[in-house]
């Protein structure tokens, strides 16, 4: 009879530790979400510091693009595996090993010498945090039961990502002007260790029954097909749709994923079960939260460049202007559970994606001698508090619709595609910004163009809508 570690517990529910007390489920959840802010600040904390990081290291302007983007394809290829080694090896191992490869690689990164050097720096961050992510969300669903408890935790986790992503312009303004731009990355050394250490000493392990066996075909299609799919989307920005810089990369990522489909259909044991896709809540939850990320991935972004390229501000009055949009979207994702039992989780998303939606028609209508108050401010609150009503409900529901040994899997997937639905929608209302302003540097201009990538976001936003109503079963028919 095989041997299971006495720290471990397995999906049937069993606790199988008899050695000490579980620790509170709050500490758990408290621990999970530092992993996640840590993981999202690190999407947006260097936009700021990127012409100080081009004047240290003499980088090109196509280098300093690929400061964001070398991580943010490397989160979004190796998201799945991810989840999946997760499920296999231990949420804990996992979430304990992509940390200290964050960590290291922040070191490396904000030590670097050479331009080279950075950008290896930022791809394996973005390795190390495509391994923690996933086991973040499924950490906290494993330690908290099902019902309000777990919509909570999960509200909680929402609003921490969600606010990582509004801090780092903030964090990387103050740090870039009171240190420097390498403290953008150091900051993470320090963080990252008290992280590993409490997670080391109050998660608890736990995986998937069943044989230990890794799909590796399965694992390299599925990584290389999303690596080039969010490559090809990132050129977009810089060389069009037309391109065959874009359309090479694109049409052998939508082949390597054809091919990724073909080996999971015929596999023993796949990376990715299909027959999940069967759960239409997993489906539709994933693909909302798709058009939900192609939507309002881009709003701090735009914003701010509007803050600073159209009205005037400093990196760090761009980030403290972003602070009420910030405490909306946690005030939303703590307001949604509260609702959730009471209107459906399916009802609460689609009002909040209709709220959102509405934030983005109003700041639709900036101008370039726009006021605070009426063109960041309080559209900012909309749009945010609107985001966190939906994503809590969405996740909540993607991951009560699947089985406890896929949890890592469908968290996994639910990163994956707010990840590369936002990479698509920064590249498309880039490049309507990009054909309002007609490349103008005039503030009147730039304000056409963010002006129109809010519109074409409030339009996507709807069809997130569509495909909610359309497609996300009711709640009784998620739980049967």
């Amino acid at each position: 009879m095989p041997r299971t570690s006495p720290d471990v517990r397995t999906d049937t529910g069993a606790d199988i530790s008899a050695r000490r007390p579980a620790p509170p489920a709050w500490l758990v959840v408290a621990v999970a979400c530092a992993g996640q802010f840590l993981v999202v600040l690190d999407v947006s904390v260097v936009n700021v510091a990127l012409p100080s990081m081009r004047t240290d290291l003499g980088m090109s302007a196509g280098g300093l693009q690929w400061v964001v983007n070398a991580y943010s394809i490397a989160f979004a290829g190796f998201m799945l595996l991810g989840g999946r080694a997760g499920d296999l090896f231990g949420r804990k191992r996992m979430f304990l090993v992509g940390l200290g490869l964050f960590t290291l690689a922040s070191l490396a990164g904000g030590i670097a010498q050479d331009d080279w050097q950075l950008l290896a720096a930022r791809a394996v961050q973005g390795l190390g945090a495509a391994v923690l992510a996933p086991s973040t969300l499924t950490i906290l669903t494993s330690a908290v039961p099902e019902g309000a408890a777990r919509a909570r935790a999960i509200a909680t986790w929402t609003a921490v990502g969600a606010g990582g992503g509004a801090a780092g312009g903030l964090v990387g303004g103050v740090l870039t002007e009171g240190l420097n731009w390498r403290w953008v990355l150091l900051i993470n050394v320090p963080l990252g260790a008290v992280v590993l250490a409490a997670a080391a000493r109050w998660i608890r392990e736990s995986k998937a029954g069943g044989e230990r066996r890794l799909d590796l075909p399965g694992a390299v299609l599925v990584t290389a097909g999303t690596a080039l799919l969010a490559y090809g989307i990132v050129q977009t920005e810089a060389e069009g749709w037309g391109a065959p810089s874009t359309l090479v990369p694109l049409g052998v990522a939508l082949a390597l994923i054809a091919a990724f489909l073909l080996v999971e259909a015929r596999t023993r044991l796949p990376l990715m079960p299909l027959g999940l896709f069967r759960v239409r809540s997993v489906a539709a939850a994933n693909a909302a939260m798709f058009v939900c990320g192609m939507g309002s991935f881009a709003m701090w972004f735009f914003m701010t460049l509007y803050a600073q390229n159209v009205l005037g501000y400093t990196p760090i009055e761009a980030g403290l202007a972003l602070v009420p949009s910030s405490l909306a979207v946690v005030a939303g994702s703590k307001i949604a559970p509260r609702l959730m039992p009471r209107f459906g989780a399916r009802n609460v998303a689609v009002a909040g994606v209709l709220v959102t939606a509405a934030g983005f028609a109003w700041q639709s209508t900036m101008t370039a001698d726009g006021t605070y108050v009426l063109t960041i401010m309080l559209p900012g609150i909309v749009m945010m508090a609107g985001a966190g009503f939906a994503m809590t409900p969405l996740a909540s529901l993607a991951t009560s619709g699947a089985a406890p040994g896929d949890a890592g899997l469908v968290s996994g997937l639910i990163n994956t595609s707010r990840t590369l639905g936002g990479a698509l929608g920064l590249a498309i209302l880039s490049t309507v910004a990009t054909s309002r302003s007609a490349g103008s540097a005039d503030p009147s201009a730039l304000a056409r163009g963010y002006a129109g990538a809010f519109l074409w976001g409030a339009g996507i936003l709807v069809v997130a809508v569509v495909v909610l109503l359309g497609f996300m079963p009711r709640e009784r028919a998620v739980a049967e």
